[in-house]
């Protein structure tokens, strides 16, 4: 018997403590769907906010909306009438322009039309005197240019002449030359180089004209040769003429350089000594005189 009472005593006990953890635990459960209720009201009234704003936006939308229709439906008015004046101008006009031209048909009638074929006739027969004219034209052009070619071929034979007799001059001043310089020093600090150097300027503009005649010059021949000999001469007395003429020209050569000219028919980035200005001449292989020239660079 007093196993029985101790035994439902136990089991009272453990019924309370069971029944107040499930009490504790409910009343947990109460309090976090209350604070999810709170939470849910105050998203809810933020929400209603929101659309309160959102609708108070639509309206001012609704109203510039009815603005712009109102616009709209102005303007659309506005292009009517005026489309309406622009086809009643240009029905006027098609109809003025019709009109005027029907009176032009009507006034063309034979006057007009000799006249046309008188400008005509008048355009064939300016064009046949052009013609004829152009041809005499090139006529007249051949024999002036026969006639410049003649008067050029003379004037060369001239120079050639002018030329022979500065050779000569030149061998003289050579001659004397060599006889100063036997009764002179050695050294080239003594040697007065002058009149070599006066030769040899002589000497590069000859032949620079030598080079812009036509090869039947009469005399032309004779003039190469004394200009040959002349430089022969100056060599046999210790002077030296490069020649530059046709050379490539290189940064590091010692000359100088007075003008630049452009030629198409040379590669890019291409020079070449195009003219002799003034020579370079040695004396016993030390440069007494620096060139001057022209170059010529491709483009």
């Amino acid at each position: 018997m007093k196993k029985i009472v101790v035994l439902l005593s136990v089991i009272s006990c453990f019924t309370i403590s069971f029944g107040q953890e499930n009490n504790n635990k409910i009343e947990k459960e109460i309090d976090g769907l209350k604070t999810q209720i709170n939470s849910l009201r105050s998203s809810n009234s933020n929400l209603n906010d929101e659309i309160n704003s959102l609708e108070s936006q639509i309206e001012e939308l609704n109203v510039n909306l009815d603005s712009l229709n109102v616009q709209v439906r102005n303007n659309e008015s506005s292009i009517n009438t005026k489309s309406t004046k622009l086809n009643s101008r240009i029905t006027t006009t098609e109809t003025k322009t019709n009109e005027k031209l029907v009176k032009v048909d009507e006034t063309i009638g034979k006057t007009t039309l000799y006249s046309i074929i008188g400008v005509l006739l008048a355009i064939i027969l300016s064009g046949i005197l052009y013609f004829l004219l152009i041809r005499r034209q090139k006529v007249d052009k051949t024999d002036m240019i026969e006639k410049l070619s003649k008067t050029k071929s003379s004037i060369e034979e001239v120079l050639v002449k002018e030329f022979e007799k500065q050779t000569e001059l030149m061998e003289t001043q050579i001659k004397l030359m060599e006889s100063n310089s036997s009764k002179g020093g050695s050294s080239n600090d003594e040697i007065d180089h002058t009149l070599a150097l006066r030769v040899a300027d002589e000497i590069t503009l000859i032949e620079r004209n030598i080079s812009l005649m036509d090869a039947s010059v009469k005399g032309l021949k004779q003039l190469s040769r004394s200009v040959t000999k002349l430089r022969d001469n100056l060599k046999l007395n210790g002077y030296e003429i490069p020649e530059l003429l046709g050379q490539k020209y290189d940064q590091g050569m010692r000359l100088i350089v007075v003008s630049s000219v452009p030629d198409e028919n040379l590669e890019k980035g291409i020079e070449i000594i195009s003219k002799v200005i003034k020579p370079q001449v040695n004396y016993n292989n030390i440069m007494i005189q620096t060139a001057q020239v022209e170059i010529s660079a491709g483009y």
